[in-house]
Formats: C-alpha cells, sequence, structure tokens
C-alpha cells in the first residue's frame, strides 16, 4: 500500500506515526513545505511570555524520528498538483525548484490551516506579523524586544494569550477587535466581563467594537492601527483573526464548507473514497448542533489524525464527533468551556435555557475556599446539555471534561444533577458544584399524574 500524505501538522503526525505502526509493509511518504514538523503554535504565548525556554519542547516529533518507522519525509517541498482520477501527484522542491511526479493508493490531506490576512490599505507595511508556526514565534520575540508598543488584532484565544505575554514583558499593549466582547465565540458576557477587567487592571488597553480598516506607517514601518473608531499608535502589529483550511489542492474535488473545510464521514473519508482528511484542513461533526462545523483545534486534530489510520484499509473506528472543549489561563483565572454558549445557540435559532451558578468549591470551614462560577445551557424541550462555561481561581477546569462527556451522550441537564461525583472536603462539597447546577436547573414544581381509579 502506498500512502502520501500532505503536510505533517498534528492531524500528519498522528496519522503518520499510526499508519507506520499498523501497517509496518506501507510505503508512506510525506510532502511538508516548512522546514520543520509538529510544531504546537498554542505554546506561542507561553515561548513569546518567556514561560518556555527551550521552544524545542514545542515539537513532538521531527523527520528523523519519523524515518525510524520508516516513514520517507520531504521537507520543504510542496505539492502543486492533485490527480484524484489517476491517484497521482506533482510536487516541487522549494530550494531547488526541481518538480517530479509521485503515486498513491490511499492520500491524507493534513495540510492543516492558515491565518486569515485581510485586503487592507498598509498590510505591506514592515512590522506587521502574523502567529502561527515556529518561524512567526521567533520573529514575534526578535521584533518585540526592540518595541515598547504592540497591538494585537484579533481577541480569540491566541490574541488575548499574547497580549498578555507581552504586558508582563513590560509592553505598552493594545488589543483589537471588531466584537464588542473579547472571547465572544468561547464564552457568554458572564466570564468575558470580568476577563477583560483583569486585562485592563493590568494596563492593557482593548478596543472593542472595532474594525481595523488600515495600517499607516513611516519610512517602510508601520507606526498606526487606523480603525472604524479612531487610531492607535504602535511599533508592532500582531493579526491574530483567526484561520481559514489550507485546501487549494483539492478544491472542486471533494465536497467542502463554504469556506473550503473539507467534509469527511465518520470513518474521516472525503467524498472520494481513497482521500483521506484530518485536523484544520477538514470540517468536524459538532454534536450540540449535529451539523459539520470548522473548529480548528490541535485535540480535535490529533484524534482525528489517529483515525485515520485505524480506517485507512477499511472502516473500524467511527469518530465520535466534539464539543469543541477547549480552555485558557488568563493571569489569576482559570476558564474553560464545551459545546455552545448561550449567545451561539440562540443564533442557532434553538429554544434553550441556561443556569448560572456561583458558589465556592469546597466547604467554607476550610481554611481556605475559592469562588467558582459555572454556567450550563440546556435545550428547553428536551432538556439536553449543549454547552458549558467555568471560571475560578483554583484550576477546576477538568469538570468541563466531565460536562464534555455529557453533552457527547446526550445527557439532560436534570442527570447532571445526580451523577455520582466523590466528596472530600479537599476538593469539593457534598453537592459537587456540577450537580448543584443540575439541581438549580430542575423545574420548581413536579408534575403529578391522575390517579385512575377502576
Amino acid at each position: 500500500m502506498k500512502v502520501a500524505v500532505i503536510g505533517c501538522t498534528h492531524a500528519g503526525t498522528a496519522a503518520i506515526v499510526n499508519t507506520a505502526q499498523l501497517y509496518p509493509e506501507a510505503e508512506i511518504t510525506v510532502y511538508e513545505r516548512n522546514d520543520n514538523i509538529s510544531f504546537l503554535s498554542c505554546g506561542i504565548a507561553l515561548y513569546v511570555g518567556g514561560v518556555i525556554k527551550d521552544p524545542q519542547g514545542l515539537f513532538y516529533s521531527s523527520p528523523e524520528k519519523l524515518a525510524e518507522l520508516g516513514v520517507k519525509t520531504n521537507m520543504r517541498h510542496e505539492v502543486i498538483q492533485i490527480d484524484t482520477d489517476r491517484k497521482t501527484l506533482r510536487a516541487r522542491n522549494l530550494a531547488t525548484g526541481q518538480e517530479f511526479d509521485d503515486s498513491y493508493d490511499k492520500l491524507i490531506m493534513t495540510t492543516g490551516s492558515w491565518p486569515i490576512v485581510p485586503k487592507l490599505e498598509g498590510m505591506e507595511l514592515d512590522g506587521i506579523l502574523l502567529s502561527k508556526n515556529y518561524s512567526h514565534s521567533n520573529t514575534i520575540i526578535e521584533r518585540a524586544q526592540q518595541v515598547d508598543r504592540i497591538t494585537v488584532v484579533g481577541a480569540g484565544y491566541i490574541g488575548v494569550e499574547l497580549v498578555e505575554a507581552f504586558q508582563m514583558n513590560g509592553k505598552q499593549v493594545t488589543l483589537i477587535d471588531g466584537e464588542d466582547r473579547i472571547l465572544s465565540k468561547y464564552l457568554d458576557e458572564e466570564f468575558t466581563a470580568p476577563i477583560q477587567k483583569s486585562l485592563e487592571d493590568h494596563g492593557i488597553t482593548l478596543a472593542l467594537g472595532e474594525k481595523v480598516s488600515s495600517f499607516a506607517g513611516e519610512n517602510g514601518k508601520v507606526t498606526k492601527v487606523i480603525t472604524s473608531k479612531g487610531e492607535h499608535e504602535t511599533d508592532l502589529v500582531i493579526l491574530c483573526i483567526g484561520f481559514r483550511p489550507n485546501t487549494e489542492l483539492l478544491k472542486g474535488k471533494v465536497d467542502m464548507l463554504p469556506n473550503g473545510a473539507i467534509i469527511v464521514n465518520d470513518y474521516m473519508q472525503t467524498s472520494l473514497p481513497d482521500i483521506y482528511a484530518a485536523g484544520d484542513s477538514c470540517a468536524i461533526h459538532y454534536n450540540p448542533t449535529g451539523k459539520n462545523a470548522y473548529i480548528p483545534l490541535a485535540t480535535n486534530a490529533v484524534r482525528m489524525g489517529t483515525l485515520v489510520a485505524r480506517n485507512l484499509v477499511s472502516p473500524t473506528i467511527a469518530y465520535m464527533g466534539t464539543q469543541g472543549t477547549s480552555g485558557i489561563k488568563i493571569y489569576e483565572d482559570n476558564i474553560a468551556g464545551t459545546g455552545l454558549t448561550e449567545d451561539a445557540a440562540k443564533a442557532e435559532g434553538m429554544d434553550i435555557e441556561s443556569v448560572l451558578l456561583t458558589d465556592n468549591y469546597r466547604p467554607e470551614f476550610m481554611p481556605t475556599f475559592e469562588q467558582v462560577q459555572l454556567k450550563v445551557v440546556y435545550d428547553r424541550p428536551t432538556r439536553r446539555i449543549l454547552g458549558a462555561q467555568i471560571m475560578s481561581k483554583m484550576d477546576l477546569t477538568q469538570s468541563i471534561n466531565t460536562v464534555s462527556v455529557c453533552i457527547q451522550n446526550k445527557m439532560t441537564v436534570d442527570q447532571l444533577a445526580f451523577i455520582d461525583f466523590f466528596f472530600q472536603p479537599h476538593y469539593n462539597k457534598p453537592w459537587n458544584f456540577l450537580n448543584t447546577a443540575g439541581l438549580q436547573a430542575l423545574p420548581a414544581t413536579v408534575p403529578h399524574k391522575e390517579t385512575v381509579t377502576v
């Protein structure tokens, strides 16, 4: 079996390693246009902030490690064309410019994603950077050391983590986003409001509800970010607007979402059975809505890449879908979420209710106890759990993984009230706060069935 893998991302690395282990006889060839593989981009902010001193820890594989498994890895090679009828591809050596053809029995598309780059006036100015790969992280660190004022455009996870890192390094930081709230895709206002206050208390300027219209500069270097509401002087700009899938190679050849994300079935097959896809290049099955969605997360990628290998020869293990579970730490706050926020559920036109709980996570007779804020969103007609968010100074984020399992298994908020959790005063109360949220959501009255006498 001849297997070609395009892109050695998180999903690609998982697919390659597992394919090599499951099918030792397979001839596996990898095409990667970068000069490194398996970089954990989620660690960029930690690297920029100096929490991680040795960036090599952010790589969990290498061409040498893959070679030990019998895999041929073509670094700095870009696939420029795929003939899905003949099962061939054309690749270009980016170092020499030489082009050559290869064939495959199975093709694995793990080309990942790329930052969205807006077409705005002034984009060509020096000092406007992206944040995605290892090269970007090194450039950000090098350039940030030379400036005082840094502007981050985009208040998602990466943008928020970066402004925290820059502020902790003593920089004047501005965070711009077109939405009225930070992290609006992940959290409802009850959670974003205190996080925003924390950022402002640390001296970070929040320019929310402002859309960037252009950039201005002097001597070829950026000096201003111009928005719908004004101007922000700066020495460096980091764009964190979002990502789009790298799928041009298969455009018009396999089924895709409007944004270009490849649609796969439960066994990671595209609409062409011998072409598989995983990770940021494709859509996921989003369990809270039952629809295909684009949610680029490393956790989704490694699961899907592993499933590609397991299902490469025959359908073996079905993909269970995802809840888009994620977490973040901002200063002292530990935050996590899974599934739909209340805002997202309403945008989907769903009939929902939610319960918001604020409590101490363990008994007040203990020497210390921290407050926890938890929100659970559920479907009104069926009472099925759709999402949850949590925040505390104490790290209680693993509780969101529990709720993720509940959503996965279509459990109701009423069942959440009575799930069996242990009690130990060091860790929680007799009613775990997840139980308490479920209890709080229970109807105030109990319906009575009429007694029929025969």
